[in-house]
């Protein structure tokens, strides 16, 4: 139960109001979301309060991220090079 309510959570935040970063974010968070390791949703949890034109360079690729995020910024540009 706490699982979903999580995901619901997370599925929520990751709606930003900007198109790109929905399609980018939503769809890795239900796809991928509850099979990371705690580390990992930990990272994407705290990712979701980065400013929205930050994460869109980041996960474009144009700005390398900060340290902390490095791994799961990678892991979402993956998910969606591979859609």
């Amino acid at each position: 139960m706490e699982d979903r309510r999580d995901l619901e959570r997370v599925l929520w935040r990751s709606r930003r109001g900007m198109l790109e970063l929905d399609i980018l974010l939503v769809d890795f968070a239900r796809s991928r979301y509850p099979h990371l390791a705690d580390s990992q949703r930990s990272a994407y949890q705290d990712l979701l309060h980065v400013d929205d034109w930050v994460l869109l360079d980041w996960l474009r690729g144009r700005v390398v991220p900060e340290p902390r995020f490095a791994e799961i910024v990678a892991t979402i540009a993956a998910f969606n090079a591979d859609c």
